[in-house]
């Protein structure tokens, strides 16, 4: 198959999208037709990957576009955004997705429903465009090269089904929009997930493995990708559907650790998945690719960007961006007094504190040449001022440095460790000093050439030993379950640490897996999920959350704009 470089194609993607407007007929003997189809659309070989390249780059936006990122984290323990003295109140949406007391009438019931099937509605049209081909050698390509671009666009859509099954649940299957004037009629939850599971499996032979794309892979749907996405679905199958698939998800990820779907290999650096040239590490089974120039999506402000606090970039000394919006920190593990929270869950930061060599508990730093040590920003950020001066860090709504702490409050210009009268801690009454702020991906100054150039990792080999460890653990060998979590955890930890699992894995316990899935897998968009699965999001408590009154809310209600335009839609249960 010959190569597509993605990340060349989709600078053009937005021109593809003009030419499905504008390209047509020269000849104007010819007959006119009031719609562009394959059968005049399509003339040559580039336009076929154009189609076939229309729908990954609103994909790749969805990642954080329609509040997906929001809802995932920000409903969970592990994401906040507070009231800082009147930012980000927003009209208290941020806090009924904290509380979870969220209604059809919240705008971002609606965005996920509506960016997903964007993607949906994008990838499907192509589908029929290229399903239209009867000869593909008339755009000097092979059958096999036309039905692997198929498969792929069938995976991508699987990705973005997966995504509206964990939200809502009773979703719409689209298979077909050339000609729709009106959606479709919701299916049951078991039939989505058999819809997606069949998409997979039957895509799953057709599409290439991460070698025979070589330096092309990255933004492309592969054999590991496809069934990476299959385990995703079966280790969530007892959620979506009341069917343990826990056996079949172990199987999969034991043949994918064994290479039957692809070489990979976990990385030996904890920040190298995320690095500049992550597009080819071996650790990366899906990513999108990313770059200064053209798409960065995951540093957009929906996501990376603006969970970092005022003047970070200058700190960093990157200044391509402006400046940056404390929108999302961490939830935290310290009451204003300094006292640890009782509650087992949240506390992120606490988390990792539990094993406190863990090199990512470094403060942020870049080092130099593409190079960065640590994960968090907390305490003082010094950096030196546009007068040459050294200087720290300040806030909206003071000339007072900032001393970034596990704690929410009114801290507003006392020193660290110094009492402050108001004990208040909660979504409402927050400032510029609260909370941590982890750098999953790097911001490296302004002048070094690999600034804003790491790909999207949305499947990381990591997610296979974890999903592994987790079927062995609910299947009582917490030894297995404790080498597949160390063989990760390691290159967390300096040589022979203590903080590795003990080999028979007694220290694991439903908490401590949990616990461990947030740590790896901290800000990537899928705490709420896990929760889920674990049983605590709607029973649990955390900072400034008790536990819901049912478990209706473990899914969204579908919009109300959604259901105003789509009156054959019935709202979930609870709404």
């Amino acid at each position: 198959m010959k190569s597509i470089n993605i990340l060349k194609s989709t600078s053009r993607i937005g021109a593809s999208m003009l030419l499905l407007a504008t390209v047509g007929c020269t000849n104007l003997d010819e007959e006119l037709y009031d719609r562009i189809t394959s059968g005049n659309f399509l003339q040559t070989r580039e336009d076929v990957t154009r189609d076939f390249l229309r729908a990954f780059e609103h994909s790749y936006w969805s990642i954080q576009g329609g509040n997906t990122f929001m809802l995932q984290e920000n409903s969970s323990d592990e994401i906040m955004t507070p009231n800082r003295q009147g930012d980000w109140f927003d009209g208290g949406q941020f806090q009924r997705v904290h509380y979870h007391t969220w209604t059809p009438n919240d705008g971002f019931t609606a965005d996920p429903w509506n960016a997903l099937y964007g993607g949906v509605t994008l990838a499907t049209n192509s589908l029929e465009d290229l399903q239209g081909i009867k000869d593909p050698s008339k755009f000097d390509m092979t059958q096999a090269e036309l039905d692997g671009m198929i498969a792929e666009l069938r995976t991508l859509r699987a990705w973005l089904n997966i995504r509206l099954l964990d939200f809502y649940r009773n979703i719409v299957i689209v298979t077909k929009v050339k000609g729709e004037t009106t959606g479709g009629p919701q299916v049951t939850p078991q039939e989505a997930f058999a819809f997606i599971e069949q998409e997979l499996k039957e895509s799953l032979p057709k599409l290439p493995t991460v070698q025979s794309l070589g330096a092309n892979a990255v933004g492309r749907w592969t054999q590991g990708g496809a069934v990476s996405l299959l385990v995703r679905l079966y280790l969530n199958s007892k959620v979506y559907t009341g069917t343990d698939r826990f056996a079949d998800c172990a199987k999969l990820c034991q043949e994918m650790i064994d290479g039957k779907y692809g070489t990979y290999a976990l990385e030996s650096r904890w920040d190298a998945p995320f690095d500049y040239n992550n597009a080819t590490s071996k650790e990366t089974v899906f990513g999108f690719p990313g770059s200064f120039g053209l798409t960065h999506w995951q540093y957009d402000g929906g996501m990376y960007f603006w969970m970092l606090p005022n003047l970070a970039p200058s700190y960093f000394g990157f200044t391509d961006f402006g400046n940056a919006n404390p929108k999302y920190a961490m939830q935290p593990g310290l009451d204003v007094d300094g006292k640890e929270y009782p509650h087992a869950l949240g506390k992120p930061f606490v988390k990792f504190q539990k094993y406190p060599d863990d090199v990512r508990l470094k403060k942020y730093k870049n080092l130099g040449n593409s190079k960065r040590e640590g994960m968090f920003l907390h305490g003082y950020l010094t950096y030196t001022n546009s007068a040459g001066k050294p200087d720290t860090v300040r806030g909206f709504k003071g000339p007072y440095a900032l001393y970034f702490r596990d704690q929410v409050g009114k801290f507003l210009d006392a020193k660290p460790g110094t009492p402050i009268a108001e004990k208040t801690s909660n979504m409402n009454n927050a400032d510029n000093n609260s909370g941590i702020f982890p750098v999953k991906y790097p911001f490296y100054p302004s002048d070094d050439l690999n600034k804003i150039a790491s790909a999207y990792a949305e499947i990381r080999f990591a997610e296979i030993y974890y999903s592994l460890a987790e079927c062995k653990y609910r299947a009582g060998d917490k030894a297995g379950a404790a080498a597949l979590l160390n063989a990760v955890r390691k290159r967390n930890y300096p040589a022979g640490s203590p903080s590795l699992y003990k080999a028979d894995g007694s220290q694991l316990t439903d908490q401590e897996m949990l616990d461990e899935w947030g740590r790896e897998f901290l800000v990537e968009g899928r705490r709420r999920t896990d929760m889920i699965r674990w049983g605590v999001f709607n029973k649990g408590t955390w900072w400034d959350k008790t536990a819901d009154a049912d478990n209706h809310t473990e899914i969204f209600p579908i919009g109300q704009t959604v259901l105003n335009s789509s009156p054959q839609l019935k709202q979930n249960p609870g709404y």
